[in-house]
């Protein structure tokens, strides 16, 4: 494997989202509330942390089956960036949302500075750029 530092850090990126897109589901769906006090965003009636859940678990179940060589690097990196594309898609829009709170409130208004879905965007966009990287790496020929 040509990259595998890479896919060890999408290993951890995609770990840390799931961890944390879980903890928020796992609060939502025993208490009925949403973690850290925020407002919760639904989309097609359930909570847009399950979502969130569904996408770091898919990508950390993709990235582990290219470290474990199940398939290749090349389809994995794709996969990721179109899985990692649509989290940014899906955690953009709903960060968006929160914009009028921070201008208004500040990064006071969110007991971790930003919105949950703020943090998971910025987990998407590195994973994205990582994804990148790696599909360059894998087109330039071999020394």
């Amino acid at each position: 494997m040509r990259c595998t530092p890479c896919f060890k850090a999408l290993l951890a990126l995609s770990g840390a989202g799931m961890l944390f897109a879980g903890y928020l589901s796992a609060v939502k769906l025993f208490s009925d509330t949403c973690a850290f006090g925020e407002s919760c965003p639904y989309f097609f009636g359930y909570p847009a942390c399950y979502y969130g859940f569904a996408m770091y678990l898919a990508l950390f179940l993709v990235v582990g089956s290219a470290l474990l060589k199940r398939i290749g690097e090349t389809l994995a990196a794709k996969t990721i960036l179109l899985i990692s594309s649509l989290g940014i898609l899906f955690a953009g829009y709903f960060t968006i949302g929160e914009i009028p709170t921070l201008i208004d409130r500040g990064f006071r208004a969110y007991l971790l500075g930003l919105p949950t879905c703020a943090l998971g965007l910025i987990f998407y966009i590195t994973i994205t750029i990582v994804a990148i990287n790696i599909l360059r790496r894998s087109s330039e020929p071999s020394a």
